[in-house]
């Protein structure tokens, strides 16, 4: 076996597995991207063990904790791991490296594969995401695509990404179209925390010398944050500007949003936000269509009465560059016309 140096979050890649040794609840709040879960103890037994430790001592709570967590060790020996060979190497986390992962460790090894731990576990992983956020947005070369509700900006990104450029998919990593009927049916937004790992993992890929392009986003994208170092950066940087005719938008608007029409009642519930806004008789037309699933005339209006008014005012005052703005534009917004902006951007010059 090799020699036991500490192990360190960048040194991960060296391993053929990441174990999370933590509990499922620890694990889907935020993990080290690939990594599998394989708790020692379960949400419950977790919870009751802590308790233990309260309540009656330290002593019983270890002694009943082994008990838990070799039974837990004996059923990932018969089933996750029963297919590795003898040489596999795992490297193993838990909260701060201690005694979770310290004892899948022991038992890993007694069979004979090269385990390891990881430093000060997933706590490390955690500093490690912050310091990279923190370090490495301010170096980014940010080209911020903005455009009115339905100008397909999010398509422009993963057609610039497709065609081999640096994207930021912030709406992607937030699983949310930041606006107001932005959350995807059936879909959970990640944690804060997971958010901000799956970012820092894309920053770790990045080549400082060339573009990134990015959304222009506000500071929240449903109930997740932006850094502020980001929103600051993104809001100091280079503006394109997708101009689409709005009959592009609608068409473009319905085809992205169709899923509204499955649930008329979520979708009214949702506009009844907007009474303050907007008052309570135009709201109540909006309901309405929403009820008959008449998503066309509700599209348009909503565009026209309520986000085109505030579009170039919001811009303004964000964006410290968007007088300076470069555009590109758009009749159509279907595959096609999604394709010809992306070449557009490709070939505006420098800002």
């Amino acid at each position: 076996m090799s020699h036991r140096q500490p192990i360190r979050v960048t040194d991960r890649h060296q391993f053929d597995t990441l174990i999370d040794a933590r509990s499922p609840a620890e694990f889907e709040q935020d993990h080290i991207p690939g990594a599998i879960n394989c708790p020692v103890l379960d949400n419950e037994e977790r919870a009751r063990i802590g308790t233990i430790y309260k309540q009656v001592s330290p002593f019983e709570a270890k002694r009943l904790g082994a008990a838990m967590v070799s039974a837990n060790l004996a059923r990932h020996l018969h089933e996750t791991f029963a297919d590795k060979p003898a040489h596999w190497k795992p490297l193993v986390y838990c909260w701060r490296g201690g005694l979770r992962s310290g004892s899948m460790v022991t038992w890993l090894r007694l069979v004979g594969w090269d385990a390891q731990q990881l430093a000060n576990g997933y706590k490390a992983y955690r500093g490690h995401v912050i310091s990279l956020i923190d370090h490495l947005v301010p170096q980014l070369r940010l080209q911020v695509l903005c455009g009115a509700t339905g100008s397909a900006k999010t398509r422009v990104l993963h057609a610039l990404a497709q065609a081999g450029e640096q994207v930021l998919d912030l709406e992607g990593y937030a699983r949310h179209k930041g606006s107001l009927l932005g959350n995807l049916p059936g879909v959970e937004q990640p944690s804060q925390k997971y958010f901000e790992t799956l970012l820092a993992q894309q920053l770790e890929t990045f080549d400082l010398a060339r573009p990134v392009y990015v959304e222009g986003e506000s500071v929240k994208i449903g109930r997740v944050s932006l850094p502020l170092g980001l929103v600051e950066h993104m809001r100091q940087s280079p503006v394109v500007e997708i101009e689409a005719t709005a009959q592009a938008r609608l068409d473009y608007l319905l085809r992205d949003y169709a899923y509204l029409g499955d649930d008329p009642q979520a979708l009214a519930d949702k506009l009844g936000w907007l009474k303050e806004l907007q008052g309570k008789e135009v709201v109540a037309r909006w309901q309405a269509w929403a009820h008959e699933r008449s998503l066309s005339p509700l599209f348009s209006e909503l565009m026209a009465l309520h986000y085109d008014p505030h579009y170039q005012r919001s811009q303004e005052r964000h964006f410290s560059r968007w007088r300076a703005r470069r555009t590109v534009q758009a009749a159509d917004l279907g595959e096609a016309g999604i394709a010809d902006l992306a070449g557009q951007v490709l070939r505006l010059p420098p800002a």
